[in-house]
């Protein structure tokens, strides 16, 4: 791989990251909810997932998926199902307004709900990026384009994906500066309900699309 080929990788992957999706929206979510540095947690979780699909698609279950619409279409709706059901419960979940209290270990600052653990946004992160099929056949299309065939397959990927990576958690630390920037007015219960409506209903709606549109 030329540096040329490299400098193309970069430009397409910041691009194709900055766009609003399910990984920034949840990231900035718990930004706003839980605080910038708690959210860390869930950005570990959506890169892990989204690392573990680019390396699913370099073994060659993308192409296998291609070949298989009705396992492919499984979970596509599996994942659409799973973005509902986080909208839907962003949606109705109880909140109050939270009178200031001081920050205690293992407690997050959601008005009127109990703490989350960090396995817990980890694992929701994880849940949340992996809940897209379509991000394996996008790995698997993508990657092939900025490999050299003629060369050592193995550290193209290598670089390929931790320049990925980089990227990615950069978009992550963007979206979730811009959350924590309105965390503060979460303590309002009618501010936080009507936030908790809006990112539920965008959960929703990205569901819809992805059960609705069809590869």
């Amino acid at each position: 791989m030329n540096l040329h080929t490299w400098w193309l990788f970069v430009a397409t992957v910041f691009v194709i990251s900055a766009i609003p999706g399910p990984n920034m929206l949840v990231v900035m979510t718990h930004s706003a909810q839980h605080t910038m540095r708690r959210a860390t947690a869930t950005m570990a979780g959506c890169l892990s997932a989204l690392v573990l699909m680019l390396s699913i698609s370099a073994a060659g279950l993308g192409v296998f998926l291609k070949a298989g619409p009705t396992m492919f279409d499984a979970l596509r709706l599996i994942g659409a199902a799973y973005l509902i059901y986080l909208g839907v419960k962003s949606w109705r979940a109880n909140v109050a307004d939270a009178a200031p209290v001081a920050d205690a270990p293992g407690l997050d600052s959601i008005p009127g709900r109990p703490g989350r653990s960090l396995g817990a946004l980890y694992r929701n992160g994880f849940l949340v990026a992996s809940s897209n099929p379509k991000a394996i056949l996008f790995a698997a299309a993508l990657l092939p384009q900025f490999i050299d065939a003629s060369k050592a397959t193995l550290p193209q990927f290598g670089i390929l994906v931790t320049t990925f990576a980089v990227i990615e958690v950069s978009w992550y630390l963007v979206y979730a500066a811009c959350g924590a920037r309105i965390g503060s007015t979460l303590k309002s219960g009618r501010v936080a309900r009507a936030f908790n409506r809006l990112t539920g209903g965008v959960f929703v709606g990205f569901g819809a699309m992805m059960a609705l549109v069809r590869h």
